[in-house]
């Protein structure tokens, strides 16, 4: 295989150490060999990047392990031309697994121009997307707690959600609230409650209010509303956040609004996984391939086979 690269290295990352493995010397020739190995502690990994200036490296490569290279990619951000490989990607050849052939053999692969590089957004960027994701995750657990709400709710023979299409909007919160403080809910009381929109009259959603609740099940509605209270109130610090992290990007959120169907949060979801530096894909081929919306070939014998879209690890 012909050499591209003079000086490069390659890691194999652990969690406690990474095995570096470094390779020099003139294209036409074979490479002279350094490895080493460094502590994944902040100080283990300023001793790297030492380590690699002094036999200056240029381009340094290692797999996406888990959450274990990320700490090495923010010490060596900016110093290094770094490459960050699918690790079904760069295999070893079978029965030749140890931590330095790993690291040598990525090292090869990088030297040879072997190695495409996963796309890793800027660190702001990276950050959002660390906001989004989490912000999707308490989404999901505040659904969670709402189903739980509506199973105890119909063990109460309560029938709110027959006669409310949103039991956690303005009316279904006050009665949930009235329900929950065990207060008796008159004619005149109830109708405070109900917003002027609400489509079903007080006689049917008093009679859906008239079930058969106990001391058990308004403890456990306690428990599921303070979640979710606590939630709700997460999701709108997390919104504060990520509405600040999308002030530089104010036109590409409205561009991205303008499409049917994208409203502002799809938009920051957008800009968090894919950014906004469209030439960090080849085309748009590759960035459907990248999203996973965009199925392989599987050809044998001269037959295709039904491929499903792979769903890229993202990072």
């Amino acid at each position: 295989m012909e050499a591209m690269i003079e000086r490069c290295a390659g890691l194999d990352v652990h969690q406690e150490t990474v095995v570096a493995c470094v390779l020099f010397g003139p294209l036409d020739k074979k490479p002279k060999t350094s490895i080493e190995t460094f502590s994944t502690t902040t100080t283990g990994l300023l001793a790297l990047s030492d380590w690699l200036a002094t036999l200056q490296v240029s381009d340094v490569v290692m797999e996406s392990t888990g959450v274990y290279w990320k700490p090495i990619w923010n010490i060596l951000e900016g110093s290094f031309h770094l490459v960050l490989a699918n690790a079904r990607h760069v295999k070893n050849v079978p029965g030749r697994k140890t931590d330095v052939k790993d690291a040598e053999w990525l090292a090869k692969l990088l030297r040879c121009g072997l190695i495409e590089s996963n796309f890793v957004p800027p660190e702001d960027i990276r950050n959002l997307r660390d906001l989004t994701r989490y912000r999707k995750k308490l989404i999901h657990h505040r659904t969670s707690e709402q189903n739980r709400i509506h199973k105890i709710l119909q063990d109460a023979n309560i029938k709110l959600t027959s006669v409310l299409s949103d039991i956690f909007g303005v009316s279904g919160r006050r009665i949930l609230e009235a329900i929950l403080n065990g207060e008796k809910i008159e004619t005149d009381g109830l109708r405070k409650m109900v917003d002027w929109r609400t489509k079903a009259s007080i006689t049917d959603i008093a009679n859906a209010i008239n079930g058969r609740i106990r001391r058990h099940h308004r403890d456990m509605l306690r428990y599921h509303w303070d979640h979710m209270s606590y939630l709700e109130k997460a999701i709108e610090e997390l919104e504060k956040q990520i509405d600040q992290l999308l002030s530089p990007y104010r036109k590409e959120v409205e561009l991205l609004d303008g499409i049917p169907g994208v409203n502002k949060a799809a938009a920051a979801t957008f800009i968090a996984e894919m950014g906004v530096d469209m030439s960090v894909f080849k085309s748009a081929k590759h960035l459907a391939s990248w999203a996973g919306v965009s199925p392989g070939n599987y050809e044998s014998a001269g037959k295709k086979k039904r491929v499903k879209p792979h769903k890229e690890i993202k990072h």
